[in-house]
């Protein structure tokens, strides 16, 4: 072995080794065990997103959450020799925790443990990039952890290196670190309040033009038709929630202009704390003219999703907007099999074939909306000239409500407008 190939071995057997982590869910009652597992494997997608690696799954049937330690003790003794054996880093829970469930399965665990709301908020503090969107999720994280602070996050100042720490002091330390907290949840809130003003300010500089919000659940590709609508550069990944900070742009389709924005995605049981700091920010989905609810059709279950994107709607106030649905990922869907194939193939065999009949579904979405929805693959621009009709069509509806005197021949100075 040469000396450069000794570098690398040693340099490999010094590089930290990928977290793991076991993911916890309750079946409850009225929940199938199917239901149940692809909300395990949105929690793994977004434990991945944190940098963890899952690498296993528990779940228990129970008709309420343990008052003490969420599961039942035979359920948690199974865990601990689990995280004992393969010694696991952190131990993540579907579910919101109780500030007491939180503590005493730190104790009996003696490793990091996340709950859903927790583990939201630490990718969110990861991905923020502006000075307001990580005030907000620094706010919205402090407010979440004041109650369930343990020995196991004390000294959170020191915690944006990684994905858990373990280790921490007595009871006093916890104290001071509470009061610390308690002190930064202050500070925070009187910045929040400070950029909030500024960005009521910006929004303010934009009226007289149609705004036109781009929403849906997390990793639908909301990102992606953003940068294929004005050509920018924004970052779009299969990871859950790439874009935290909300981006408005530029847009002139058929003459009309018109402001673009991508907003953070929703998601199942979007944490409050959450919700009520990003409440600036989600004043771009509010006082937008227009929603495009962007959905990924190649979702099993995408129509919870749509579901979900509903309710968080109508919780921020924004649940009345007129809205254009847009199917995306179509390219990922089996394609429906053509009457001479469906011929010889059985019903079970047409049922298993998972395809989905886009007139049918666009003909129950247009009765339930009143506006036809379009289908499209963002990725490789499929059906985008369709998008860009539907989506012009309805703009130029707002844009006769606040110009009813409106020419076609018309154009307006763009300049006028901020863009953020």
């Amino acid at each position: 072995m040469n000396k450069y190939s000794k570098k690398l071995q040693k340099l490999f057997e010094t590089a930290p080794k990928k977290e793991t982590a076991v993911l916890v869910a309750i079946i409850h009652q009225g929940q199938t065990e199917q239901q149940v597992e692809e909300y395990l494997d949105e929690l793994a997608f977004l434990t991945e997103t944190l940098g963890a690696e899952t690498v296993y799954k528990f779940t228990q049937r129970l008709e309420k959450p343990d008052m003490r330690t969420f599961v039942g003790s035979g359920k948690l003794e199974e865990i601990i020799a689990y995280v004992q054996h393969f010694e696991v880093d952190m131990v993540i829970f579907d579910d919101d925790l109780s500030p007491s469930q939180m503590r005493n399965l730190e104790n009996e665990l003696k490793i990091k443990v996340y709950d859903r709301s927790l583990l939201i908020l630490d990718i969110f503090l990861n991905r923020a990039q502006t000075a307001q969107a990580k005030t907000q999720v620094e706010l919205a994280r402090y407010q979440y952890l004041l109650p369930r602070l343990t020995r196991m996050w004390t000294h959170l100042e020191r915690q944006r290196g990684g994905t858990g720490t373990r280790g921490g002091a007595g009871e006093k330390e916890i104290e001071t670190d509470k009061r610390d907290i308690r002190n930064k949840i202050t500070l925070l809130k009187a910045k929040l309040k400070e950029i909030e003003k500024q960005g009521a300010t910006q929004r303010k500089g934009r009226k007289g033009i149609v705004r036109v919000a781009l929403v849906g659940y997390t990793n639908v590709g909301k990102s992606t038709l953003m940068n294929l609508m004005t050509k920018s550069n924004i970052l779009a990944e299969n990871k859950l929630f790439a874009t935290v900070d909300s981006t408005v742009r530029k847009v002139v389709l058929d003459n009309i202009p018109f402001l673009l924005s991508d907003t953070v995605g929703f998601i199942r049981k979007l944490p409050t704390h959450l919700i009520e700091s990003f409440k600036s920010t989600l004043d771009e989905i509010r006082e937008a003219d227009l929603l495009v609810h962007v959905v990924d059709i190649s979702h099993p279950g995408f129509e919870d999703h749509i579901s979900v994107v509903k309710n968080t709607l109508n919780e921020i106030g924004a649940g009345d907007k007129p809205m254009l649905l847009v199917f995306n990922k179509i390219d990922k869907v089996p394609k429906m099999p053509s009457e001479e194939e469906m011929q010889h193939m059985t019903d079970i065999e047409i049922e298993e074939s998972n395809y989905l009949d886009f007139d049918k579904l666009s003909k129950a979405y247009e009765k339930k909306t009143g506006i036809a929805p379009v289908f499209i693959a963002a990725q490789d621009g499929t059906n985008i000239d369709q998008f860009r009709n539907s989506l012009i069509r309805e703009v130029k509806k707002q844009h006769l409500k606040i110009y009813p005197h409106y020419l076609e021949s018309e154009t307006i100075d763009l300049s006028q407008f901020d863009e953020q």
